[in-house]
């Protein structure tokens, strides 16, 4: 079974951070969380907002809270909006409903972690989040499906 190291994280904030760079997006920050929810690293570009910490990892914090991809998470607010606020309570506010928290499988499909990434737009986050678990060699999960 493959565990989310820190070298995996590198690997995936590198290659994020990359695509990003080749995309010419807004300067980003990367999160990955382990399956409880705790960082195990981030990387902030230079000139990347100050807030963009935490809302990297609300992001990927409410894909594990949710176990799905804060694609979904998104699509589900916007048609049951009092639920979210409700979750949003539950939660502490501790996550961000919309897209780029992607879920991180391993080989065997098993939930490793998630990654958030902010910066520039939430769908070009989520490219720069898909290439880097690609990266990695494992399986990504933006919305409620494989």
């Amino acid at each position: 079974m493959t565990k989310l190291t820190l070298a995996i994280a590198d690997t995936i904030m590198t290659a994020a951070l990359a695509k990003g760079r080749e995309m010419k997006f807004e300067p980003l920050t990367v999160v990955v969380l382990d399956p409880g929810g705790h960082i195990v690293a981030a990387k902030r570009e230079d000139n990347s907002g100050i807030l963009r910490v935490e809302i990297a990892t609300g992001k990927a914090y409410g894909a594990l809270g949710f176990g799905f991809g804060s694609r979904e998470l998104f699509e589900r607010s916007q048609k049951m909006p009092i639920f979210m606020t409700a979750m949003s309570a539950i939660a502490q506010g501790k996550f961000v409903p919309v897209p780029s928290g992607v879920l991180v499988r391993n080989a065997a499909g098993e939930v490793i972690g998630a990654v958030g990434i902010s910066g520039d737009t939430s769908d070009n986050d989520e490219i720069c989040a898909l290439a880097g678990i690609a990266a990695a060699g494992l399986k990504a999960q933006p919305g409620k499906s494989l």
